[in-house]
């Protein structure tokens, strides 16, 4: 039998946030200004890194990447959520919502396998100070780097290929300011059982396995420091990765409060706000908890405007 891969639908419609048109121009400057913030956040972050010897290490060559990580995976959704806003044009072209799940999958997903990374990295820090060098080496690490990226190309181009192949023949209205894939197989007119059973499969492979090893990893991390209890011990263990665990928090907890947790078929609201806060609010925190709660990362920033400063005119 010959599968049916046209979609007589040319482009979808974003509904975008649920707030009322007089409050448009106030929300369209605050996502402006928390986009801006997230981009310049995290480009002096990698530019930081770049710069200071001291910081490269593994830790940080992770931290690079989660930082240009976040830059793109706001980028997928923002400026197209901030150009509907101000043109009040809230089409989007079929080839352009099916290229959007694509990047939002892939980005996405690397940010949780970069966060894995940077847990193990912890955990052999405080777990294996002695063997850290040998254990953390840079062949590692580009390797957790590469085997992350080729991960989520994968599992973002396995679900884009099986979302082309589906039929919208109907309703191309999207409660939603960007292309949402579980809200894009709604539409579809065809079985998208093959659709759902991939999220369910990748959702263990990048979200959740993810997620248990952090767990672990942390749970390990808790244990060593119990075990030789001391205030110098545990200020070193919260110094080393609150600033992680705050980052961890605030990305799978959103995730966890959208997926594990989903509204109503009649109201979509809370789902389009926690939307929000993992694409737009956690990315443009991330600068501001690494910042202010690192001292090699303020160390860092302070050189860098102490050389300026007395530079020679």
């Amino acid at each position: 039998m010959r599968t049916n891969n046209q979609s007589s639908v040319s482009e979808f419609l974003l509904l975008g946030l649920p707030i009322r048109p007089e409050q448009q121009g106030m929300f369209f400057a605050l996502f402006l200004g928390m986009y801006l913030t997230t981009v310049l956040g995290n480009l002096l972050i990698i530019l930081l890194i770049r710069l200071d010897s001291r910081l490269h290490t593994p830790m940080y060559f992770f931290l690079s990447h989660l930082a240009f990580t976040d830059i793109s995976f706001s980028s997928v959704t923002a400026p197209k959520m901030l150009m509907n806003m101000h043109t009040q044009d809230q089409s989007i072209s079929y080839a352009g919502c099916i290229s959007q799940v694509y990047f939002f999958l892939f980005w996405g997903d690397l940010d949780s396998l970069l966060l894995t990374s940077m847990a193990y990295d912890r955990y052999v820090a405080i777990c294996h100070p002695l063997h850290y060098t040998t254990i953390m080496s840079q062949s590692l690490c580009v390797l957790l780097v590469i085997v992350s990226w080729v991960q989520s190309c994968a599992s973002a181009l396995l679900h884009t290929l099986l979302l082309a192949r589906l039929s919208f023949c109907g309703d191309n209205t999207l409660s939603h300011f960007f292309c949402d894939l579980s809200t894009l197989l709604k539409l579809s007119s065809s079985d998208t059982t093959v659709n759902e059973l991939l999220i369910l499969t990748v959702g263990v492979v990048v979200i959740t396995a993810p997620l248990i090893c952090i767990l672990v990893s942390y749970g390990r991390i808790g244990a060593t420091i119990l075990k030789v209890p001391s205030t110098k011990g545990i200020c070193k263990a919260l110094s080393t990765c609150g600033s992680h665990l705050s980052v961890v928090s605030l990305y799978y907890g959103a995730i966890i409060g959208l997926y594990f947790f989903p509204s109503s078929n009649n109201s979509s609201n809370k789902d389009v706000i926690v939307a929000v806060l993992y694409t737009l609010v956690t990315p443009m925190l991330n600068p501001f908890i690494y910042s202010l709660r690192n001292r090699d990362m303020k160390g860092a920033l302070g050189s860098i405007f102490s050389r300026g400063t007395c530079s020679p005119r």
